[in-house]
């Protein structure tokens, strides 16, 4: 079973994954010699994220990655949109120890 395009950067990295347990192909454990055919529905979990990938087609050999992604339909919903916080207080270079209040800030931002 190979696994490429956007989903792994390399083919060691792939099947680390598979024998690790991280890849399950229509909802069962991806075993090495498991074959994937088009319409099958991969369920990958990386390190941040899980994605859900559907076969559309399989490749006869090897090719650069435009064409793989071509060979997948992502299924994965997008990430929410990232909420920007306010930037931190501005100090002055050589103003001195911030105050008790400027430290609460700054531990808020940083979330302790």
């Amino acid at each position: 079973m190979a696994l490429g395009g956007a989903l792994f950067k390399t083919r060691s990295l792939a099947a680390a994954a598979r024998a690790g347990g991280k890849v399950d192909v229509n909802d069962e454990a991806a075993k090495p010699a498991k074959a994937v055919r088009t319409g099958d529905l991969l369920r990958i979990t990386l390190p941040r994220e899980k994605r859900s990938v559907k076969v559309l087609a399989l490749a006869a050999t090897r090719g650069p990655a435009p064409v793989a992604r071509a060979l997948d339909d992502d299924l994965t919903p997008a990430a929410p949109p990232r909420v920007r916080r306010a930037p931190p207080p501005y100090r002055p270079p050589g103003a001195g120890r911030p105050t008790k209040r400027e430290r609460r800030e700054l531990e808020r931002l940083r979330g302790f």
